[in-house]
């Protein structure tokens, strides 16, 4: 049962990784990086996730190395909170509870028992820079309200501040000022540039700013792409600074090597930029790394770089500029138009990814499984060209087929459309394009859906456009005398007194088709193609339409432009119930009869949950989030959740997620998974999802459905095997650490023998060994009765229970007694 207070709207899988600068472990081993709610840390050598630290109640805006221990990593929080972790174990140490946001976190080596942090007290748009005392106590949360103001009116972006030469001085940028303040005088010099009223310096503005580790020098980036080296700032008027100018727009960061011989630089050209001994000349250059650069971070021991990009990749590269290993989030450079869809082969999250692409991304694991080029050209980055976009996608046949829409629309009579039907192809395990359709349509298409009924006989798919008509699209045989092949044809195109076809949907069983026309709902039959009835809502166009599910499969839901939720019964051929709801988000639950929706208001997005059959909802939060929610999807659970209350049960079997307009991929959730786990549950997860080998058999860990099957073919075997498990020298072998185990010499016989059949699976009527060959061969005549005689023993006792040892024959009893004398000796002397 699950603690129903603990349901909240939490940042999962998909988050950014680009929300802060990465950060190195002292031993480069591992990377960390803010992942929404959480810090993710991740193998510099294998890309793997090695731990989730989870421990915060909102945005984590900050991480940090401990100066002190290497092995602890601070975290700050929108939630008011410094968390000390051990990141080795994934262990949480301490929690120092700070009272206000904290929106960036800074440490320096000479602060030992301190922190800083960009706060905001007053007012929303005005950020401090304060210094955090964080109190010695042996208790795991402590307060630390303590905090000391260092500097005002600065940037909230912990880009635009940098602590230089050791923690002398701390740098701060904001729009053309750049603000120094020394801690030991405890004075703040001010320098400013032209502004932008100057057309010659138009875009003189700061963009990021970092300081020399031993040297007095500061770095600032400017959005014009000039870099400015700053020297003898401790004068406002003797100081000096010169220009390093390769990038063509704004500069997005700056970092410093750990010895100051390098300064490395990125922007939009996607090119990582070192600039050596700090002079224009001696420049090297990492090109083509995808997207925009917008974090650059350095290891302590400094042989590894790292670039955080707008697409939400990590790029992990050498200290010679070579790449080594790429970490890819999800995807969000883009504008997602396809909406949120669900893989039903591998349940991934599919939707737009890069230029072109479709990504299938993991949400258990977090990570990224393929893209899957559908545009199939070289994408130009260029802003006043308008690209192909990949405008809509559809799954259809249980993840068989795939269905892609691209357009490209210079001006209104020039409108480039394709539509690709891909299929599934096993050996390959990926799509393959089948079909390839120019100008389905005459104008844009507005939706597209597959009939996924379980006992439909044929593919069909349908689409409908603003030309007014809804194609259906169907599977045919396209073979010929060289070879068979299928392919997609036009069988049926229907229309509505000429309205743009907004939506279309079939039915759970796919009798029925659902297409709106601007204000009207038309059903059609999906054998015939006849219009069997519509529906008419005077509350403006039909924005989405489904059906319900299940036991409500007779109701048919649509969401009107005027914030009318209308449901009508598909019996009587009449409206059931009305709501007013002003609808951005309608999706049907796959394993129930349940149905969310999300309302946009003043204040946020709401959230309600009802069945058809109830106007009542099941379920309502109100601001679920401050911003506009634009998708939303279900995802089946691969384990059920056992809530008992009816406000939670449509949490049980699929899990909600929705997409805001600035591409945050949130959810309804309880714990983590891994907070789910025991120690034990946890090492039993991993030996499960050990491959089959020998070893795997020998731990015995078969799954019910193979051990059933086991038992119906051993049932009329000889013996049963023992639990390997229990084998001492099974346990001894394969838990003991392989450094204390002794030499395979010794170990060989006693693991053999081990494995060998013991005499408590014997018979109880067996034959001691010094029994005559006489009495054995006089045993062999009466071999044939006596299987006869145990089979019929057998059928007997069938319902007895499953206690009773198997009866042997005498045949069989005498092959296991020669069985045993073999001599294993030999295997000890290999």
């Amino acid at each position: 049962m699950v603690e129903e207070e603990n349901i909240r709207v939490v940042r999962c899988g998909g988050s950014e990784l680009n929300f802060r600068r990465a950060v190195f472990s002292a031993d480069s081993k591992y990377i960390f990086c803010v992942s929404g709610d959480f810090v993710k840390v991740y193998s510099t050598v294998t890309e793997e996730c090695v731990h989730i630290l989870h421990g915060h109640r909102n945005l984590v805006t900050g991480i940090q190395l401990n100066p002190n221990n290497h092995l602890q990593l601070y975290s700050s929080s929108l939630d008011g909170t410094i968390k000390l972790w051990d990141y080795i174990d994934g262990i949480l140490i301490k929690t120092f509870t700070v009272g206000c946001k904290l929106h960036a976190l800074f440490t320096v080596a000479q602060a030992e028992d301190s922190v800083f942090a960009i706060v905001n007290k007053e007012k929303p748009d005005i950020f401090q820079l304060v210094s955090v005392k964080l109190p010695k106590s042996s208790s795991q949360e402590v307060e630390a309200k303590e905090l000391s103001f260092v500097l005002d009116y600065i940037n909230q972006s912990p880009k635009c501040i940098a602590f230089g030469n050791e923690g002398v001085y701390v740098a701060a940028v904001r729009e053309f000022y750049l603000s120094v303040y020394f801690f030991k005088k405890k004075t703040t010099s001010r320098f400013t540039l032209s502004s932008s009223r100057n057309k010659k310096h138009a875009k003189n503005n700061f963009t990021c700013v970092a300081c020399h580790p031993t040297e007095d020098c500061i770095a600032s980036g400017h959005m014009d792409g000039k870099i400015r080296l700053w020297r003898n700032f401790y004068d406002d008027k003797k100081y000096t600074y010169t220009c390093l100018h390769w990038h063509h727009d704004m500069v997005m960061d700056l970092a410093f090597s750990v010895t100051g011989t390098s300064l490395l630089s990125g922007g939009r050209e996607s090119v990582l930029v070192e600039w050596r001994d700090a002079t224009e000349k001696n420049k090297e250059f990492l090109p083509r790394l995808g997207a925009t650069i917008e974090h650059i971070s350095v290891s302590p021991a400094g042989d590894l770089f790292c670039t955080s990009h707008s697409d939400n990749k990590i790029i992990i590269i050498h200290r010679n500029l070579e790449a080594s290993a790429v970490i890819q989030g999800l995807v969000k450079d883009r504008s997602i138009f396809t909406g949120l869809m669900i893989d039903p082969r591998t349940k991934a999250l599919v939707l737009n990814g890069k230029p072109g692409h479709l990504q299938f991304y993991s949400l258990q694991s977090d990570k990224q499984l393929y893209n899957l080029d559908i545009i199939q050209q070289e994408y130009i980055n260029d802003y006043g060209l308008i690209q192909i976009e990949l405008t809509k996608a559809a799954f259809g046949c249980f993840g068989n087929w795939l269905a892609t829409v691209e357009q490209r629309q210079e001006k209104e009579t020039e409108l480039e459309l394709q539509m690709k039907l891909w299929m599934y192809n096993k050996k390959t395990q990926g799509f393959i394009l089948n079909t390839k359709i120019n100008m389905p349509h005459e104008d844009c298409i507005t939706a597209l859906c597959f009939c996924n009924a379980e006992k439909s006989e044929q593919p069909t798919l349908v689409t409908a456009s603003k030309d007014g008509y809804f194609k259906v699209w169907i599977l045919t045989d396209d073979s010929d005398i060289y070879k068979k092949a299928v392919g997609w044809t036009c069988d049926f195109v229907g229309s509505y007194h000429k309205y743009q076809a907004t939506n279309c949907c079939f039915s759970e069983d796919g009798s029925l088709l659902a297409v709106s026309f601007e204000e009207i709902v038309t059903i059609w039959d999906s054998i015939t193609w006849e219009l069997k009835c519509t529906f008419c809502q005077r509350a403006g166009k039909i924005r989405h339409l489904c059906f319900g599910r299940l036991t409500c499969s007779k109701y048919l839901l649509g969401a009107t432009e005027n914030g009318i939720l209308c449901c009508w019964n598909l019996l009587s051929c009449a409206l059931e119930w009305n709501a007013k709801l002003n609808v951005r988000v309608m999706e049907p639950d796959p394993n129930s009869e349940n149905i969310a929706a999300i309302s946009q208001s003043s204040v946020g997005s709401d959230l309600f949950v009802f069945k058809p059959s109830e106007p009542r909802p099941l379920y309502i939060q109100k601001g679920i989030s401050r911003e506009e929610v634009q998708w939303g999807v279900f995802v089946p659970r691969d384990v059920p959740e056992s809530f008992t209350s009816e406000a939670y049960q449509w949490l049980n079997r699929s899990q909600f997620y929705f997409l805001t307009k600035s591409q945050s991929l949130l959810t309804f959730s309880t714990k983590s998974p891994e907070e789910k786990l025991t120690p034990t549950s946890k090492q039993l997860l991993a030996e499960e999802s050990l491959p089959t080998t020998p070893f795997y058999f020998i731990l015995g860990k078969h799954r019910q459905l193979q051990d059933e099957k086991l038992n119906e073919t051993l049932e009329n075997e000889l013996v049963q095997l023992p639990l390997t498990e229990n084998i001492p020298a099974v346990s001894e072998l394969l838990h003991t650490p392989a450094h204390v185990l002794p030499s395979a010499a010794f170990l060989c016989s006693m693991f053999v023998n081990s494995l060998l059949l013991s005499k408590e699976t014997k018979s109880a009527k067996e034959i001691p060994e010094d029994v005559d060959m006489e009495e054995e061969k006089e045993s062999e005549d009466s071999d044939e009765e006596n299987d006869f005689i145990e089979k019929v023993q057998d059928t007997n006792n069938t319902g007895l229970g499953e206690d009773i040892i198997h009866q042997l024959s005498k045949s069989e009893e005498k092959e296991l007694r020669k069985f045993r004398k073999i001599d294993y000796s030999w295997i000890a002397a290999l």
